[in-house]
Parts: C-alpha cells; structure tokens; sequence
C-alpha cells in the first residue's frame, strides 16, 4: 500500500534487545498527512537502525510510503502496525498543466456566437 503526503510529527527512536535472540534493535515512528480536502493522517514505523539511517526522514518533507500493515494481539486487545519499506521523496516543483480549470486562474472560454433567428418560429414552448 502507498500514502503521499507531507511529515508533520518524526518521534523519537526506541530500541531494545531481543528476548529471543538478544539481538540490539530499534524503530522510529513519524506521522504523515494527505493533502486530501479532509486530510489524513498515518503514523507509520521504520525498522532497524541501518533503514532509519537510510531514509532518513525529515521534518516537512514530502514523502510516497510504501508500508505493510499487520494486526496483533496482546492481551485481548489488538493493535495495528503499519511499518514502510520503501521511501520515495516527492519533488517539490510539479508541472502544472497550462489549461488547468482548477488552478485558480480564470480562463477564457470562447465560442461562436449562436444565431437564434435561423430557427425562430412559433414560440412553441409549453409555458
């Protein structure tokens, strides 16, 4: 799955070692909004110490994640994980189309003038 948006929250990382395996491990968990007319927003977490460094997600950035989501349960309660994988940035000059109607731009709309006289009969309207 994919969300774009912008970084509004990059939290602090947490790490531990694993029960299992003893292994040192660590995650980071930012938050990114939509630009959507009522916007979203996703916290998400990056994995492991070498992605964080990676990806190396900044404030205000304007970000594409792609993210896995994953359910588990602890003590009869669950709790969603939406983890990313990959990162795109976005780049922050798009093209915008030239005759684009919603860019707040008024345009002019031309069209022939219609000559009602060649077809003028009876008013034959019902009202």
């Amino acid at each position: 799955m994919e969300l774009a948006g912008k970084i509004i929250a990059v939290l602090e990382p947490r790490e531990g070692i694993s029960k299992n395996t003893g292994n040192k491990w660590m995650v980071q968990t930012y938050v990114i909004e939509t630009h959507d007319q009522y916007p979203k927003r996703m916290a998400f977490e990056v994995f492991g110490e070498d992605k964080i460094k990676q990806f190396n997600i900044q404030m205000g950035e304007e970000l594409n994640v792609s993210f896995d989501i994953d359910a588990r349960q602890w003590q009869d309660k669950w709790f969603n994980q939406i983890r990313a994988w990959k990162i795109d940035r976005v780049s922050a000059e798009s093209p915008i189309p030239q005759n684009n109607p919603f860019d707040g731009q008024p345009q002019a709309i031309q069209s022939a003038p219609v000559d009602f006289s060649a077809t003028d009969k009876t008013d034959d309207l019902p009202f």
